[in-house]
């Protein structure tokens, strides 16, 4: 008999051909141009699942610089004690301890790295609170602090993405001293608030010397590029305690969630 009648082929090439992978287990397909939009909502719904599970209606976002550190330089650790009591005061007074039913709110979310970052994080674990880390992947590489609840830690790596999670459960935001990245996240927020893509949340700028020394926020009015109004969309404010009587004052809620229509995206 010859051989090909006696020895069946063998499928082994089939069997190692990319097309035979389970798509869902297939890197190479997941990671490609086409699955982009996939790849979009597995990094809205993995975040999204786990705050859900958490009860985390609405959040407090805590912007400032991942260089600022507790034994820097200058003003850094008056900046990085403050932010950690900001963490601390909102934990405690803001409802992310209360569980309204299985809700919990004005939990505290930062970008989930160092400095005021991690500052934030650190005085939401000083009031035994959860809290929430929204790390990014970076060329040099990011890692998640050690004071955010390791099941609200989360790695994104669209920026885009990663600033709607910190956007729409937001309640409020309270900016310490940063740069670049701060001002990205500062403005986009204002952006929104401008346009009335987000719902009216009060804004806190913490160290007025700091912020009115980078940014000549008055010029910006004179000029016509904004409103004198629009000057109005936030507030500066010293220290922490400060920074939570601002919030109050600015009709900051104790236990509701963020308007529905931001908080749905539409």
């Amino acid at each position: 008999m010859s051989p090909s009648s006696s020895t069946p082929p063998s499928n082994a090439p089939q069997m190692a051909s990319p097309a035979y992978r389970l798509p869902a287990l297939d890197r190479d397909f997941l990671l490609g141009d086409s699955m982009r939009g996939v790849r979009f909502l597995l990094e809205y719904e993995k975040a999204e699942e786990a705050m859900r599970a958490w009860g985390v209606r609405s959040t407090i976002v805590v912007f400032g610089s991942a260089r600022i550190r507790e034994d820097g330089p200058g003003r850094h650790p008056v900046w990085y004690r403050e932010a950690r009591a900001f963490g601390r005061i909102a934990s405690q007074r803001g409802g992310a301890l209360t569980v309204n039913g299985p809700l919990r709110d004005n939990v505290i979310a930062t970008g989930g790295g160092p400095g005021i970052m991690e500052a934030a994080n650190r005085g939401a674990c000083d009031a035994g609170a959860p809290s929430i880390g929204f790390n990014i992947a970076l060329p040099h590489e990011q890692e998640p602090n050690a004071y955010s609840t390791p099941a609200l830690t989360f790695s994104f790596h669209y920026f885009a993405m990663r600033k709607m999670h910190l956007a729409m459960r937001a309640n409020a935001l309270v900016v310490f001293p940063g740069g670049f990245g701060t001002l990205d996240e500062l403005f986009e927020l204002l952006t929104l608030r401008q346009t009335n893509k987000a719902p009216p949340l009060p804004v806190i700028l913490v160290d007025e010397n700091y912020w009115r020394t980078i940014i000549n926020f008055p010029a910006l009015a004179e000029a016509g590029m904004i409103s004198e109004t629009e000057t109005s969309i936030f507030q500066f404010a010293e220290d922490a305690e400060d920074a939570w009587r601002q919030l109050l004052a600015q009709g900051l809620g104790l236990a509701h969630a963020p308007s529905a229509t931001f908080a749905a995206g539409k």
